[in-house]
This record gives C-alpha cells, structure tokens and sequence, in this order.
C-alpha cells in the first residue's frame, strides 16, 4: 500500500482523496516512509514530518465537514529551501544562514498551504541556487536516483537538485524549484521529470532568498505535465508585496493540457545547433519534431541570431545582480556571525566561513563588473546583448507559437566530474539561459534516454505569459514520448 501511495501522481491521488480511498494521513505517511528510506540521496535539509502529519490531519478533517480548500488539499509536496517558511529553518543551501528561522512565510509557500497542501520538508540546493550540479550545497551533493553508473554517483542537476531528486525517487508528489538560468528546467531533465520556469514575474518573488532578482522565478517540479498545471495555477498570482509580480489572471493551465496540438505553429532555432553536440541529443530533438508533426503541429526553422552570446550575458548580470543581494550577508542582523577584532574583521570573517567557493567565485565576479571603469564595458553592454536576446525571441513569436530544443546538453554526470572546471560546468545552462534571460515561459519534458540509459529531455519555449501553449505542447509531447522508464532508486 505504501509503494503504492507514492507512486500516484498529483492528479490521481486527488481524485481518491476526493473519492475517500485513502486519508491525507495516510498519504503523507508514505511520502515520509520513503524519505525516510532515501536518505543516502541527501535531497533534504530539513525533514518537517511532525508539521507535515498535522497538516495532513487537518486536511482529513476539512474534508470530512465538505470543506476541502482546493486540488492540492492534502498534497504531500517538497520546497526547495530557498523559499522562507514560517517557522522552519531556511538555509538557501549555505553555511552563512545558519541558525534562521524566517518569521514569515513566503508568497509562493503561503498560496500552496491555503490551497492545503502539505509541507514534507525542505529540498537541497546548489548554494544560494548557484550551481548546476547541486554539489555547493553546505549540507553536501545531491545524489540522482538514477545513478549509481560506472561506479560514481551522478549529480541531479541544479540548482534545485533536491527537488528534482526527490520528485524523481517519489519521496513526494512534486515540488516548488526556482530557476535563474536553467535551475529547474536542467535538473529536470536530468532526473526524467517535468520542470516548468514560468514567465518572470508570474509567481511572486517575495520571500524567495535572492539570486538575481531579475531572473529568479519560482516553478513546480512534477512527474507529469497535467501535475506540473496544477501545482503552478495555485502557485501564481499577483502579489503586491512583489514589484516585479505580474498582475494578470491566472488561467485554469489543467484544461490546456487536454486541447491538443493540431495547426500549431513550432519553431526549430538554428542557432541551437551548436559545435559538438551529442549525436543522441541532436536525434531526441528531430525525434521530437516529428512526434509534434505527427500530433498536427506545422514545424519551420526560426532564427536566434544573438543566441550565442546568452551565456556570457547570463554570467555577467546574474553574478552582478548577485554581488548586490548577497551584500546583506553581514554577520550582524542574522545567520553566521564569526568574531574579529574590528567590525571589518568580524565582516570579512563571517562571509570568508559563511560562503563557499562557487559563491564567493559569483561575488567577485559581480563586484568587478560593476566596478568603476568596467560597468559600462561589461554590466551594460550585457543588458543591451540582454534587449537584443529578448527582441529575437519577439520576432520568432511573430511567426511561431512555441519553441522547441533540447534542454540539456548531456545526460546526468558523475558528481566531481566538472568541479574543477567551471566554465565547463556553466555549460550545462546553455539551452536555458537564453528563455532565462528574456523572461520567457520554457518547460522540459523526459522523452528518452540516453545510451547509458539516463534520461534526456526536450524544452518548449512561449510567448510571454502563454503558459497554455507551453503546456499543451508539453502535453503532447509527454503522450508521444511515453516515457515510462523509472530511476534505480524509485
């Protein structure tokens, strides 16, 4: 019964909820079994069982009296641990938080307790969500259920690593990421599940510990596309708290995921053909224009012509963007204070301990190119390449209605293998990071594995705020795909 449990997806174990074939207890009893028995794979940092059984028991208890609050009443989900929540530690993955306790909650959490969803814990991260391995983290790698191969375990992706890891082991029914460049989108395909980054600005950022806030987005990590409609429909809205939250309606995404495909237009980018890519990466992405031509939709070539500098613009406003939100990482008002003689020593020492290596790299990174004499020469020739990425994909729109690539350009990697080598690892983005940078809507869906039989994903990319379109195309990719395949660990 157990296994069983967790083997449901968001969907079907709504519609017994409803039905009364199992309680919310019950459920989430399974969910935490499973945690329990997976955690070699280090997917969590705080495990919240006790909060998560009580929530589940009210959740039974509304839905005795007829009063259950929504689709995700008794839910069980994973939050990555860079979302605030009221009351259990949040720890973005870094040494420098520790001992918080936020008093408050974030938006995006708070929008899935009161649909009645049920917190299992808190997902590891890449620290402070830089990373595409989740092997920053303070609280050490992430291991993929899909691995061990040849021997070495494999990262997850990141950066929301935990959550994708979790969701693909079945320690929960799905899980909130958030994704900067690709930190939902590539670990999803790592792990074989669904990762959404929806449009920027339609979940709220607040209560979200930044990275760069004109990037960072929230979005739901699920094992299937209708899954993903429903956790993201009770996770946006507009928030007044947020200044960059989009105030527009939130659409019911499950009735997208039903109407098919048949005289949509999809895009194929030329410019995404890159030097060296996989042969298997270059068949799954053809393989995918065809189950997309075969499920009605018209295919045509479109042209991203400043595509190939999206990873060297990323990697200049992220860092920057983040040498800016991480300035508040004193030592004085909260987390890790380490003692100095002077007030600049106790600074110097609380960040030198408190960061680790990969952020410490961002910051420095950051500060330079906002320096005197090199902002104009780097931060602000980055945001006109950034204006012009973003007028490509307008005039593509004009033409089609969604785009198709890959997402990754590998399948998972040995943890350790690119740690020394990060230009390397920043490479993993580079499907991503271009969606990222122009605020655009991009999913990505398992549809097959690689020849070490690991799973490969395909990524759509919308027009801003047409979310329907991504997923009806997510959706019939999924049909077409019918990937069934289950990792080692699940």
């Amino acid at each position: 019964m157990t296994s069983d449990l967790t083997r449901l997806t968001i969907a079907s174990a709504r519609d017994r909820l409803e039905a009364g074939r199992f309680s919310a207890v019950e459920l989430t009893r399974a969910h935490l079994d499973a945690i329990g028995a997976a955690r070699p794979l280090n997917a969590f940092i705080t495990e919240t069982a006790d909060l998560a059984l009580a929530r589940a028991a009210e959740s039974d208890a509304r839905r005795n009296k007829g009063e259950a609050l929504g689709p995700l009443d008794g839910i069980p989900l994973a939050i990555k641990d860079l979302f605030c929540t009221q009351g259990v530690r949040t720890t973005a993955g870094s040494h420098i938080l520790d001992g918080f306790v936020p008093p408050y909650e974030s938006t995006v959490t708070a929008k899935l307790r009161a649909a009645g969803a049920v917190m299992l814990g808190k997902t590891n991260l890449d620290e402070f969500a830089m990373g595409s391995s989740n092997t920053t983290s303070f609280f050490g790698p992430v291991k993929n259920p899909w691995g061990p191969k040849d021997g070495k375990d494999l990262v997850p992706g990141g950066s929301s690593g935990g959550s994708a890891a979790a969701v693909a082991a079945r320690l929960c029914l799905g899980a909130t990421g958030s994704d900067t460049g690709g930190s939902i989108r590539q670990p999803a395909s790592f792990c074989g599940i669904v990762g959404i980054k929806p449009t920027y600005g339609r979940c709220s950022r607040w209560g979200i510990v930044a990275f760069a806030s004109s990037l960072d987005q929230a979005g739901p990590m699920t094992r299937s596309v209708r899954d993903a409609a429903i956790l993201l429909r009770c996770m946006a809205g507009h928030d007044p708290k947020d200044s960059t939250s989009a105030a527009v309606a939130v659409p019911d995404f499950e009735a997208a995921v039903a109407r098919g495909v048949r005289g949509l237009k999809v895009g194929i980018p030329l410019e995404y053909r890159i030097d060296g890519m996989a042969s298997e990466i270059e068949g799954l992405w053809r393989q995918g224009e065809a189950w997309l031509r075969e499920a009605g939709a018209e295919i045509s070539d479109v042209s991203l012509p400043h595509t190939q500098y999206a990873l060297a613009t990323y990697y200049i406003v992220a860092p920057a963007e983040a040498s800016s939100n991480l300035a508040r990482y004193d030592g004085v008002r909260f987390g890790l204070r380490v003692p100095g003689d002077t007030l600049d020593e106790m600074y110097m020492n609380t960040r030198g301990e408190g960061f680790g290596a990969e952020v410490r790299r961002r910051i420095l990174i950051g500060t330079y190119v906002l320096s005197a004499g090199y902002y104009d020469a780097y931060y602000l020739k980055a945001q006109k390449v950034r204006a012009l990425i973003a007028r490509d994909f307008a005039r593509a729109f004009e033409k089609v209605d969604v785009i198709l690539t890959p997402t990754a350009p590998s399948d998972a990697f040995a943890i350790g293998d690119k740690a020394d080598d990060p230009i390397t690892m920043y490479l993993n983005d580079v499907f991503t990071v271009p969606t990222s940078l122009a605020g655009l809507p991009g999913i990505s869906v398992p549809a097959g594995l690689s020849g070490r039989g690991l799973p490969l994903g395909l990524q759509l990319i919308g027009r801003p705020f047409d979310e329907e379109t991504v997923l009806r195309a997510a959706a019939a990719l999924e049909r077409a795909a019918n990937f069934d395949a289950t990792p080692t660990s699940g």
